[in-house]
């Protein structure tokens, strides 16, 4: 169903008002893999997110965008849940969740929005085509067999060496998440390169190359903690980033906040904005 138009939305005014659970340590990894995609040999691909929320991590990533590519955003937002499992969890944990809020935010930092899926992620796959994405964060349901799903769907859809991004994969609230990434790792060759407090970080390619340049990189940073254990046979980098120092959040694009108006629950949103729109306030230059 489209998202209601009776209520008028308000954009943050910083990234920070930005309501969302995105910390500072895995902004600083996000953008390392990113920024790490960019170097010789360049990698291709696409980026997508598998449930928004409000957009946070959404509105981070949108600034890796490079032309030719597109962004793609898959997430319920304020569509019936397709099963009462994953009914009772929205009701539960995101309630005032609804895709004119999240676009609202999203156009406060970008020109244009992502490509939206409005519809469960089970659907991604048949929307996308295999091997076409660099970068995955699935941060969508918390119940087994819907992560197992998009688990699934982000190995079709990686791109060799693709980074995949997986949320909550130890939160005591979140037990499927766990279960479903440690399962993959244990059966779908998934090979995990970092771990923080909330995510993991893996690929289906090789691992060897970025987790060495990852580990020089952690010796650089005096606000990181890190340690290495064997784990299923490999090595994983375990980092601590209470002391982390987060990249500068990007400012708004305009004073006033912009009402994005009615949209429908799956069409294609606008166009992606050429990447590169908010290099300075990461101060990456690019």
């Amino acid at each position: 169903m489209p998202p209601t138009t009776s209520a008028p939305v308000t954009a943050p005014s910083r990234f920070s008002d930005v309501k969302g659970w995105f910390w500072p340590v895995d902004q600083l990894l996000f953008d390392w893999f990113l920024t790490r995609q960019d170097r010789a040999p360049r990698q291709s691909g696409d980026l997508l997110e598998l449930g928004a929320y409000l957009g946070k991590s959404a509105i981070f990533i949108g600034t890796y965008l490079r032309p030719g590519e597109e962004f793609t955003v898959c997430d319920l937002f304020d569509s019936p849940a397709p099963d009462d499992p994953n009914s009772a969890e929205m009701d539960r944990s995101y309630a005032t969740l609804t895709r004119r809020a999240f676009e609202a935010n999203y156009l406060a930092f970008h020109e244009r929005l992502p490509t939206v899926v409005q519809a469960p992620t089970s659907v991604i796959a048949t929307r996308l085509t295999p091997g076409s994405c660099r970068f995955i964060h699935v941060d969508a349901s918390h119940l087994y067999e819907h992560v197992h799903g998009d688990i699934e769907a982000a190995k079709e859809l990686s791109a060799p060496d693709a980074i995949v991004a997986f949320d909550d994969f130890r939160a005591e609230h979140c037990p499927g998440v766990a279960a479903a990434v440690w399962g993959a790792v244990a059966t779908t060759e998934l090979k995990l390169i970092c771990i923080t407090g909330t995510k993991a970080y893996g690929t289906w390619g090789d691992p060897e190359p970025a987790r060495a340049e990852l580990l020089e990189w952690l010796t650089s940073r005096t606000d990181l903690w890190h340690g290495v254990e064997e784990v299923a046979g490999a090595p994983l980098i375990r980092i601590s980033g209470k002391k982390a120092q987060a990249p500068t959040p990007p400012p708004p694009l305009r004073p006033e906040p912009r009402d994005p108006g009615p949209t429908g629950p799956t069409g294609q949103a606008p166009a992606p904005a050429p990447r590169g729109l908010l290099s300075r306030a990461f101060g990456r230059g690019r």
